[in-house]
């Protein structure tokens, strides 16, 4: 390890949230042992899984900290439990079904050289189970009407396209670099979300403190893509929908969020509402309607405090 205030290694602190999957956890640890970057320090939130991950960890990757949380605080709150423990001058948060590649935190760190005005970096995203396949080469911006956004090269063979360092709408929140000194000035990630949609709120308070983010092609991570939450789980359907409706509230003005409200009401509600009854999934149609239900009873204004 190189001294924190060497200029050419920053101490970079580590973070990835941990909950009931301490196998992925150290498959993502036995990666960190490949890479060359000198300077880290690797913290481990544990969301009151079933089962202490401590013993397992400590066998992968001894220096490890692990903090055990009491309570399941979600992405959010654990991570934020994670950047409070941290030493680092940058935090690298990442998801735990995520693997390391060689020359990952040097690119990052790079974007902060070039571009003072960088808030958060994320890297290329491949999927891990098809190798030289795109994730993630940034984010397009929400659509103000259906409160929807894309993955850029999302599912596309990556031959090069999206090779350049650029300005994008939304970093990843399986992988965010952010310098400790812009995440003082901003605050750490909203913990009303509890999962999806928090990052995205993050991003847009960085940028309304005059950040920008940014994605870099140079650092690529594998994604093993919802380990925890499953692909397509009734706890994914409630957050989505709770979060879609929160992001709009908190994050779009009058009268744009207006138009999406009517939006949402008359189209996407009675779409998504017969096609589950369609195909007789009834857990989903209850998720569905959960999370629409939480924003009806959750109209107080500290779930709006950005807007007008």
């Amino acid at each position: 390890m190189q001294p924190e205030n060497n200029p050419y290694y920053p101490l970079v602190s580590i973070i990835t949230v941990n909950y009931n999957n301490t196998g992925v956890t150290c498959a993502l640890l036995a990666s960190l042992r490949k890479i060359s970057y000198p300077n880290f320090e690797v913290i481990i939130v544990d969301n009151a899984s079933v089962e202490s991950p401590v013993a397992a960890i400590a066998e992968v990757f001894p220096t490890a900290k692990v903090i055990s949380s009491p309570v399941n605080k979600g992405f959010a709150g654990g991570n934020n439990l994670g950047i409070l423990a941290a030493t680092g001058s940058y935090l690298f948060l990442v998801n735990n079904d995520t693997e390391f590649t060689e020359g990952l935190i040097e690119g990052l760190l790079e974007v902060f050289d070039k571009h003072p005005d960088a808030g958060i970096v994320s890297p290329k995203f491949h999927y891990y189970f098809e190798p030289g396949t795109i994730e993630y080469a940034g984010y397009n911006a929400v659509d103000m009407l259906t409160g929807r956004n894309s993955m850029i090269g999302c599912k596309e063979k990556d031959n090069g396209q999206y090779d350049a360092t650029t300005e994008t709408n939304y970093a990843h929140g399986g992988a965010m670099m952010i310098p400790r000194a812009a995440m003082d000035k901003v605050g750490l990630m909203p913990e009303l979300y509890f999962l999806y949609y928090e990052e995205f709120d993050w991003c847009e308070q960085f940028k309304r403190k005059g950040y920008k983010i940014y994605y870099q092609y140079k650092s690529l991570i594998y994604h093993k893509e919802s380990m925890t939450t499953g692909k397509n789980s009734p706890l994914k359907t409630y957050y989505l929908t709770r979060n879609r409706l929160l992001f709009m509230r908190r994050n779009v003005k009058l009268p744009a969020r207006v138009f999406f409200m009517l939006y949402f009401t008359f189209l996407t509600v009675p779409k998504n509402t017969l096609q589950f009854i369609l195909k007789r999934e009834t857990v989903h149609l209850k998720a569905f309607w959960k999370g629409i239900m939480w924003n009806i009873k959750h109209l107080k204004p500290n779930t709006n405090p950005c807007v007008a």
